[in-house]
C-alpha cells in the first residue's frame, strides 16, 4: 500500500499549487479534494537504470489528498503524515502565527472526535462486551487528558487504533513565499517536461526535493530498489522493515510465496557494471524473511505461489 500523505492549511495558502507542483498532474482544481501519486526523486534509480539497460524506469511514489479547507478533516485521519502550507506572501503574512493557529484547529478535531466515538462506544458497551467497556475507560481517560491542556501525542496511556488522531502524525510546515518555496512557480514548472523545468531553474534541482527530504525522515523511509532490464523501479520502507515487508512492497502474492531474497548493495552494482559481475566477486548475499533491508539495497525476491 501506497503511503499517503494529506496537504492542509489555512484557505488560499497554495494547497493547490503544491498538490500540482508535487503530483505533475496537471492543475489541481481549487476548492475540491484532489487525489493523485507524486513520484520521489532519487539519483540513483537512473545509475542503476542505465546499469541494467532498463526499458522503463519507475520512480517510487506517495499518495498525496488535497483538501480544501478544514471541513474535512476527517478525511485525513488515515493519512500518515500532514504538509501544512502556510501564506507566507503579502505584507500581512504571519505564518508562524497561522501554524500555531492550525494546530490548534487539529487539537479541536481531535478533541471533538474523542469524544464522539465515546458516545458512541458507550451505547455499544451497554451490551455488556469487556473490550468497549475497557475502551470508554481509556477514551475517558484521553478526554479528560486533552480537557486538562494535553495533547493526544503525549497521552502516556494506549490510544485506541481506531482513534486514528491528527496531532500524532508528523506535520511538515511549507512557507509559501519569498521566505519559502514559490508554489505557484513550481506548479507552473512541473506543466513543462523535464528537461525544460531544469533549464529554467540553471540546471538546480527543484525546491520540492527538500519537502520530500523532510517528509521522508519524519515518517522514517528508506528506499530499496529492484534493477531489471524490462523494468528498474524504486519502492519505499519504513526503516527496520524486512524483506518479507518489501517483497509484500513489491506484490502481495511475492510476499506470500516468499523463498529467499538476493540482495546487492546499489554502489556494487554500479561500480561493477552487472549482477553476474557482482555476483562473480561475491558481493551478492542470499537473506531470509527477517532480513531488515539497508537504504540503497538492490532486491531480487525468489518467490514460488
Amino acid at each position: 500500500m501506497a503511503l499517503e500523505v494529506g496537504i492542509v492549511g489555512p484557505s488560499g495558502s497554495g494547497k493547490t499549487s503544491l498538490f500540482t507542483a508535487l503530483t505533475k498532474a496537471g492543475g489541481g482544481e481549487y476548492g475540491k479534494t484532489n487525489i493523485g501519486m507524486a513520484p520521489i526523486a532519487d539519483e540513483r534509480l537512473g545509475r542503476l537504470a542505465a546499469v541494467v539497460k532498463a526499458r522503463k524506469v519507475t520512480p517510487a511514489t506517495v499518495r498525496v489528498q488535497d483538501v480544501p479547507g478544514s471541513a474535512q478533516f476527517g478525511a485525513l485521519r488515515q493519512v500518515d503524515a500532514l504538509l501544512v502550507v502556510l501564506r507566507g506572501f503579502g505584507a500581512d503574512a504571519t505564518p508562524d502565527d497561522d501554524l500555531e493557529t492550525f494546530k490548534l484547529e487539529l487539537l479541536v478535531a481531535d478533541r471533538d472526535h474523542v469524544e464522539k466515538r465515546l458516545e458512541r462506544v458507550s451505547k455499544q458497551a451497554k451490551s455488556g462486551d469487556p473490550r468497549l467497556r475497557a475502551e470508554v475507560d481509556e477514551l475517558e481517560r484521553i478526554l479528560a487528558h486533552v480537557d486538562a491542556g494535553g495533547v493526544l501525542a503525549d497521552y502516556t496511556g494506549e490510544l485506541p487504533g481506531e482513534l486514528e488522531p491528527l496531532t500524532t502524525k508528523p506535520l511538515i510546515a511549507i512557507v509559501n513565499g519569498a521566505a519559502g518555496i514559490d508554489l505557484q512557480l513550481e506548479a507552473e514548472l512541473a506543466e513543462l517536461p523535464d528537461e525544460e523545468a531544469a533549464e529554467f531553474r540553471g540546471g538546480g534541482s527543484s525546491a520540492l526535493e527538500d519537502v520530500a527530504a523532510r517528509l521522508a525522515s519524519a515518517l522514517d523511509l528508506i528506499t530499496f530498489f529492484t534493477a531489471g532490464e524490462q523494468e528498474t523501479r524504486a519502492w519505499t520502507l519504513r526503516r527496520g522493515q524486512t524483506a518479507l515487508d518489501a517483497a509484500g512492497t513489491i506484490h502481495t502474492d511475492i510476499a506470500r510465496g516468499f523463498i529467499r531474497c538476493e540482495v546487492v548493495d546499489w554502489r556494487d552494482l554500479v561500480e561493477l557494471g552487472s549482477h553476474a559481475e557482482v555476483a562473480r566477486q561475491g558481493k551478492q548475499r542470499l537473506e531470509g524473511k527477517t532480513y531488515v533491508v539497508a537504504d540503497g539495497d538492490v532486491l531480487n525476491v525468489r518467490f514460488n505461489v
